[in-house]
């Protein structure tokens, strides 16, 4: 039943991507993530509040480097959102699978033991050439760069929640990890925002302005749900529901945007699934002392 959770999380991810898009027209990507972080402070702080958890924490360096590199892959993953299909960017954030299998078919490499490494270096080479198949009708719209950038928020992605496992096992609880991140996205986002300033609400649409709210809101409810999912569920299951966010992106994309996907973009991330719960299931087996949820 924990593992669901992880499913709750997809579903919440994917609906937040749909406010993205729409407010990527008005916004721009330094105050997306600025709102996305304040929202989310405000609407935590007062779920901690209600719960009775507090803010002191034992390992502040933890939380400070799962934010580092959960900016990282939240920035590359809005501005994705912002220039390709929602379905193409949700799925190149869920390379962070394949991504790890790389990692420790590197180290392998590196160490001489690759050997053995050769099922898992398969999920690896699959992984990528799905990529290639997804990306290659950008091609045709300009659109290479967004999605490099979408690439990279899947690798930031595998070494934050490689960290949200971390913090689950030192035992703080899932609302402290989801505030001390959305504090340091609205930081980050302030920041940006500071060289950038803020647009002026008189050419905001009234859509995009109506979506900042659910934006926040969704975000912190994803992160708390995908939280919990990997601090309690059986680990190779929990990694493997993420993919459900894919079918969530696609049926929106369809729906709500009218997004042409074609058929082998299509072919490319069933390839992509495939070769991340793949890499997973080796991945358990290679090392059978590193967490599955470190995707």
């Amino acid at each position: 039943m924990q593992a669901l959770w992880m499913v709750l999380a997809a579903f919440f991810f994917a609906t937040m991507a749909v406010g993205i898009k729409v407010a990527s027209g008005s916004f721009s990507l330094w105050e997306l993530v600025f709102y996305r972080g304040l929202i989310s402070v405000i609407f935590m702080g007062a779920v901690m509040r209600g719960r009775g958890i507090g803010l002191a924490t034992p390992v502040p360096m933890m939380h400070a480097w799962r934010s580092v590199i959960g900016v990282f892959s939240l920035t590359s993953w809005f501005y994705a959102i912002a220039h390709l299909p929602l379905a193409t960017a949700m799925t190149l954030n869920y390379m962070s699978g394949v991504w790890v299998a790389a990692f420790v078919v590197g180290g392998a490499l590196l160490y001489g033991k690759s050997t053995s490494q050769g099922p898992l270096m398969a999920t690896v080479l699959a992984g990528f050439a799905g990529v290639v198949m997804m990306l290659r009708p950008t091609l045709d719209q300009n659109q290479l760069f967004a999605g490099l950038i979408g690439l990279l928020s899947g690798l930031g992605a595998s070494m934050a929640y490689l960290q949200v496992a971390a913090l689950g096992k030192v035992g703080e609880p899932e609302g402290r990890t989801v505030f001390y991140f959305s504090i340091g996205t609205a930081a980050a986002g302030l920041i940006g925002v500071l060289f950038d300033g803020f647009t002026d609400w008189h050419t905001v649409s009234w859509q995009a302005g109506a979506w900042l709210l659910p934006i926040g809101v969704l975000a912190s409810l994803g992160q708390w749900a995908m939280t919990r999912a990997y601090s309690r569920g059986p680990t190779l299951l929990v990694a493997n529901l993420q993919y459900a966010g894919i079918v969530f992106a696609a049926f929106y994309s369809l729906l709500l945007f009218d997004e042409q996907i074609a058929p082998i973009a299509w072919l490319g991330m069933a390839v992509i699934v495939v070769s991340g719960v793949a890499a997973t299931v080796l991945r358990t087996r290679v090392l059978p002392n590193t967490p599955a949820e470190d995707h």
